[in-house]
């Protein structure tokens, strides 16, 4: 038991600790894994070409990264905040021998610059897309293709829209074709 006076003593040194400088990355979205055909329709329809530089944003268990290099033999990379995702991921993307061509960042979104992106795919929620917008217009190069899953980019005018009435899971999804200008 600590004593009144070391009680105290211990009150008045962690008060003039300093405070956490570093602020914790917030979340995005909750995990809701896309099925994979929708994947495969997201890829498809961002016209994905072999060699080219793509990053999912939120990137879960990692299945568009994996797709996205083996399928479309992409340069692919994700983003996943969550650190059991992230770990999940990665012995998924090593199972499967695709260190190459596939890796997965555990950080924040917000931290990251995809300048060099060909294709973005996104699955966030609305008030993520408002969030993360201004900093994809100020990185993103002209002709840099944004496919979001479900959910639209407010300000943003899709140059397709996709419906997939029911995706085997009985369920519809959306996907909007951004590129940018």
């Amino acid at each position: 038991m600590i004593s009144r006076r070391w009680g105290v003593l211990l009150l008045i040194l962690s008060a003039s600790l300093p405070a956490q400088e570093k602020k914790e990355a917030e979340k995005l979205a909750p995990f809701y894994p896309t099925p994979e055909t929708v994947v495969e329709r997201m890829l498809k329809l961002g016209e994905l070409k072999p060699g080219e530089k793509m990053f999912d944003l939120g990137s879960g268990d990692g299945r568009v990264v994996i797709m996205a290099a083996d399928k479309f033999k992409a340069d692919a990379t994700g983003i996943e905040i969550d650190p059991d995702l992230y770990k999940q991921s990665m012995d998924r993307i090593k199972s499967q021998g695709l260190e190459k061509r596939a890796r997965i960042i555990n950080g924040d979104i917000a931290a990251q610059n995809f300048s060099s992106a060909n294709l973005l795919t996104v699955y966030l929620l609305p008030s993520s897309n408002d969030k993360i917008r201004p900093m994809l217009e100020k990185q993103l190069k002209k002709g840099t293709r944004v496919v979001s899953h479900d959910f639209q980019f407010a300000g943003w005018k899709p140059v397709k829209e996709e419906h997939i009435e029911d995706d085997g899971e009985g369920r519809s999804h959306t996907l909007y074709l951004y590129v940018v200008q």
